[in-house]
């Protein structure tokens, strides 16, 4: 370092100095009082799905964002959780935990690096009767002037049994069903057990997107305050993200969608403006373009052979209203709503058709799943989708096969009722790269082979965040498929991280199933049903077995609230279906909250390289298919070498009888460098 260079580092400002002198001449004043100096902003704490990004890197998507969880900022508000229980605030927050604001508290982070938008990740509560509410949230940014956020519950708030219903008061869906809440069949108990009401909310959270206009240097102060006033008894805030992005893209040469009467004000609805646009960006080989703005359009826009580009999906909204049909569509659709459509498959389907750089804002409130009211639809072949922000829809993309070849790239997915992608019926050679799904109501990324397989299909380099019910990341069947280098966090209930399940009517799994380098973190959740605790990862038989070539390397499984590894059967066909020559290398388990391996089914796998600490229970639980013959276990389980911390102890194999049908967990403590 030179003379010069520390000199200066050495000499207090000017204004420091006379801020000092002030102080020490107040001081010297007889009764007065000093002021304490303000309080530092407090330092932020970036995370990854509430993780520290060194234990997941190389993992997820790269995003634009960087994420901070309240629980970590300063507040006045009240830390709430952890929990990882289903119906609880808590439960569904990101990492477990989130921070409660009664009217006039807040929550004060501080920006990691320049950023000009912020999503708000919270909840506010229901209506009395349901429907939701609106209340604002005041949002300042540094010395800026305040500014509000009108925050809704109005696309919250499920409750009930499946399909759900938005109704705190309606009385059980489905009598006749079997519930935990009283071990029983209501309709064919005497005398009938009272059941509360509201009963089983959930879907709690939503998110909200807000551009600041300026880009504002690493840390500024963002404070998200509930003002005074607000009809809102609480927000809970989960988490904020702060965004740096680009300015708005223009496209040279393209049609401009304004030049068909589209209206950018969001006022007029415009479907057959876009209509006219499509056709005539088709005949023309030219890209369509949509610029910034906000625009209305109630029902689907049918794309083939033709690219639609926006501005941006921060810049350009494509917002519709959720319409109720005179009558009920040939599919059995009830509703129609803003979405982008391919051709039915039935028809050849489309092709060429390429989406990038919008919003799509639906309106979808209520799950009926024979609506139509998804992001992107249809039969897209030879297509990509990249860049686009899908929001307030019943699935994000449902893909209705056969179809190849389709791209979804940089896609950002949130709040959905069902699915954030489901590749359904035939679905080959397509891929889901590098997008994030936060807050989905089904699987957030599946792959559905029913009555035709899905094939050479890929899920890599995603993060999902979570999913209310079900999986994170779902095969259900198909030949050749790929789920590599994903992260997937806090799946709520009646699902897990990763599943492979032969269910649904799914076509067998055949060929290479390869589940390589992924991380899930608080995973292996609460199965309602069977009233027991999953596995992280859980192949689950069902239809049929499973008996293919499964491999499953370099995963690591993180802080599972049960098992990290689950292979099940269920009851009525356990002496039916297996699961086999499944093979697990180059592993890491840290923290299970009862076992590294459930075996619940006959069959067996093969365990190499598979490292684990901080076991709740037994290593191995095995019950096999639940006969305890005297020749063990009908689930073997093959030691192959290199299996550290002790899980796997030689008394456990080939197959002990070690079967405790709901151990007792012990929470892990919170992942850390291995």
């Amino acid at each position: 370092m030179s003379r010069s260079v520390r000199r200066t580092a050495a000499r207090p400002s000017v204004p420091r100095i006379l801020a000092a002198a002030a102080v020490a001449a107040l001081a010297a004043v007889p009764g007065a009082a000093v002021a304490a100096p303000p309080a530092p902003a407090p330092p932020p704490v970036v995370t990854r799905a509430a993780l520290d990004p060194a234990l997941v890197a190389g993992r997820g998507a790269t995003v634009d964002h960087v994420e901070q969880e309240a629980e970590h900022a300063r507040t006045t508000g009240t830390v709430i959780g952890p929990d990882r229980s289903a119906y609880t605030l808590a439960g569904e927050a990101s990492g477990r935990r989130a921070v409660r604001l009664l009217p006039g508290q807040h929550v004060e982070f501080t920006l990691p690096r320049a950023s000009n938008a912020l999503t708000v990740r919270y909840s506010i509560p229901d209506a009395p009767g349901g429907g939701g509410i609106t209340a604002p949230l005041r949002v300042t940014v540094g010395h800026s002037p305040a500014r509000t956020m009108t925050l809704t519950s109005q696309y919250a708030w499920l409750y009930n049994q499946y399909p759900f219903t938005n109704d705190p008061d309606a009385d059980l869906l489905h009598p006749d069903w079997w519930i935990t809440e009283c071990s029983c069949v209501p309709a064919a108990t005497t005398p009938a057990p009272a059941i509360g009401k509201p009963f089983r909310p959930h879907h709690f959270y939503d998110e909200q997107r807000l551009p600041l206009g300026r880009t504002y240097r690493a840390g500024e102060v963002v404070r998200l305050t509930a003002p005074a006033g607000t009809p809102a008894a609480w927000t809970v805030i989960d988490l904020l993200d702060a965004h740096l992005i680009a300015p708005p893209r223009r496209v040279p040469g393209a049609v401009n969608v304004l030049a068909f009467g589209a209206d950018p004000t969001g006022h007029r609805e415009s479907a057959a403006a876009f209509d006219r646009a499509v056709a005539y960006a088709r005949r023309a080989h030219r890209p369509l373009y949509l610029p910034p703005g906000t625009f209305r359009v109630d029902r689907h826009i049918v794309v083939d052979d033709v690219t639609v580009v926006g501005a941006g999906n921060w810049y350009t909204i494509v917002r519709g209203r959720e319409v109720t049909l005179d009558t009920p569509g040939p599919d059995g659709s009830r509703h129609t709503g803003v979405g982008f459509y391919g051709r039915d498959a039935a028809d050849g389907g489309s092709h060429d058709v390429h989406l990038s750089g919008f919003a799509v804002e639906g309106d979808v409130r209520e799950r009926i799943d024979t609506d139509q009211v998804n992001g992107i639809g249809g039969a897209l072949n030879h297509s990509t989708v990249d860049g686009l922000y899908l929001h307030h829809t019943k699935v994000g993309l449902w893909l209705d096969g056969p179809l190849t070849d389709l791209r979804v790239t940089d896609t950002v997915i949130a709040d959905q009722i069902a699915d954030g992608v489901n590749f359904h019926t035939g679905v080959t050679g397509s891929s889901v790269t590098n997008s994030v799904i936060r807050n989905t109501g089904d699987d957030a990324l599946a792959m559905w082979s029913q009555g035709t397989a899905d094939s050479g299909n890929t899920f890599a380099h995603n993060t999902v965040q979570s999913p209310v019910l079900a999986n994170g990341i779902a095969l259900y069947g198909g030949t050749d498929l790929t789920v590599a280098d994903n992260l997937i966090a806090d799946p709520v209930r009646e699902g897990s991280a990763i599943q492979l399940g032969s269910r649904f009517g799914a076509e067998p799994f055949t060929g290479r199933i390869r589940i390589t380098g992924n991380t899930t973190v608080r995973a292996g959740t609460y199965e309602l049903n069977w009233n027991i605790g999953l596995g992280a990862i859980w192949f689950y038989a069902l239809d049929r077995s499973i008996d293919a070539d499964i491999q499953v390397t370099g995963d690591s499984y993180l802080d599972s609230t049960y098992n990290a590894i689950m292979l099940v059967s269920d009851w009525p066909v356990k002496d039916r279906v297996r699961i086999d020559h499944v093979a697990f290398r180059d592993i890491r388990v840290d923290g299970t909250g009862t076992s590294v391996v459930s075996a619940r089914a006959a069959g067996g796998a093969s365990f190499a390289d598979v490292d684990a600490r901080d076991v709740g229970a037994v290593g191995v639980n095995n019950c096999g298919s639940f006969h305890f013959t005297s020749a063990g276990s009908e689930f073997t389980v093959t030691d192959l070498g290199g299996n550290d911390g002790g899980w796997l102890a030689p008394w456990l194999l080939p197959n002990t009888i070690t079967c405790d049908d709901r151990p007792p967990v012990v929470p892990p403590p919170p992942p850390s460098s291995w």
